[in-house]
């Protein structure tokens, strides 16, 4: 392993620590209230999240207060939840603990973390020399394929299946987290 490639999965579990953290409060919070989302209510939190990252980027400003690395570290946790929908489906009530959740928070955090490496290796650091826009535009375009196969009720062609396209959310927004580490 590179030198570079080392310091991508440090990093990459860094963010993923800080992404957990926040997840973990938010269960103490909440519960596993999102466990209620049906797919296209959870693909639509993704659009929104992402949509405002877009809208910061052109508008160089935020009435809220609150910037862009943030919004990348919600996408990360909604697409955790997104993958934890896929495998367990929705329910009317919450069905789940917070531990059960951290569970499956953990599982696919490092699935993700595993297929970053495996792409990280194939494409040779070439996030390293993106812009942070493009991991925008990206998971945008992502969204926008997980709303198509929505759909079309999932029947596919060709194509990579939403469980694909949530975890290159992940790994994209990971990368524009770490991007903005002590930027903002």
């Amino acid at each position: 392993m590179s030198k570079n490639t080392n310091k991508t999965e440090e990093q990459f579990k860094n963010v993923m620590a800080e992404c957990r953290t926040l997840f973990e409060k938010k269960l103490h919070d909440y519960g596993a209230s999102w466990r209620i989302l049906r797919p296209s209510s959870l693909t639509d939190q993704l659009f929104i999240k992402a949509k405002r990252i877009r809208s910061l980027e052109i508008k160089k400003e935020s009435l809220v207060g609150e910037g862009i690395r943030p919004e990348f570290i919600a996408l990360i946790n909604y697409g955790i939840v997104g993958l934890i929908q896929l495998d367990r489906n929705y329910v009317d009530t919450v069905d789940m603990t917070p531990d059960e959740a951290m569970v499956l928070y953990d599982r696919y955090a490092n699935e993700a973390l595993e297929l970053m490496l495996k792409k990280n290796h194939d494409y040779d650091e070439a996030w390293r020399s993106m812009r942070v826009s493009s991991y925008t535009d990206f998971i945008l375009t992502k969204i926008q394929r997980v709303k198509e196969i929505e759909d079309i009720a999932g029947a596919t062609l060709v194509s990579e299946g939403i469980d694909a396209n949530y975890m290159d959310i992940i790994n994209y927004a990971v990368f524009g987290a770490i991007k903005l580490k002590g930027e903002e």
